[in-house]
């Protein structure tokens, strides 16, 4: 595969309660990612995937099913972006579960938080899972604050129009095509060695 082609990117909507806000920073940042040149975006919701909690023994066929084809689908991604919604100072457990069944090692990811604080804690939290799964979160990180999070909410404004969530949305990017480049052909490397 060539150096610079396209990073395969998957842009995972990390809510699924009902009148969730998790919608709209993932088909914002899916956007973003797409006009940034350097990834080939695919858009994954929770939602849709009837995952079993990791080690269920009351998990029925047809979740066990889902889990392993949840697995195998994310393995075929260079780097991800994860919304991670911010409830009782930690991320969704939808989310935890899902990074829970997938083999993310040795690929990036970045952070896109929302809620009190900005997701501040939710995203540490992620970061520390993500550690623990050989993942490299992006050093920059979207913080969608509880003031934004209402306007956008409310339908009086946009993401896009919060200077500094673009900015830091930039950087972001930025960030995860350097690494995912970075890590593909280490992981390309390592294969043929």
């Amino acid at each position: 595969m060539a150096e610079d082609a396209p990073l395969r990117l998957a842009v995972i909507t990390g809510s699924t309660r009902e009148g969730r806000f998790s919608e709209k920073p993932a088909a914002w940042i899916a956007e973003k990612a797409a006009a940034h040149g350097g990834f080939d975006v695919t858009e994954i919701d929770l939602r849709d995937v009837n995952l079993p909690f990791l080690g269920d023994p009351n998990a029925s066929k047809a979740q066990k099913q889902a889990a392993e084809t949840f697995g195998a689908r994310m393995a075929e991604f260079d780097a991800y972006l994860f919304t991670v919604a911010e409830y009782n100072h930690g991320p969704t457990a939808v989310l935890k579960n899902a990074l829970d069944h997938g083999d993310w090692a040795r690929k990036p990811a970045g952070l896109v938080g929302y809620g009190g604080v900005g997701g501040a804690r939710a995203v540490e939290h992620v970061r520390g899972i993500a550690a623990e799964l050989e993942m490299v979160t992006m050093q920059a990180a979207v913080h969608i604050n509880f003031g934004n999070y209402l306007a956008v909410a409310n339908g009086e404004k946009r993401l896009d129009e919060f200077t500094h969530v673009e900015k830091a949305a930039d950087k972001m990017l930025g960030q995860l095509l350097w690494w995912g480049r970075a890590l593909r052909a280490a992981r390309t490397a390592a294969a043929t060695e």
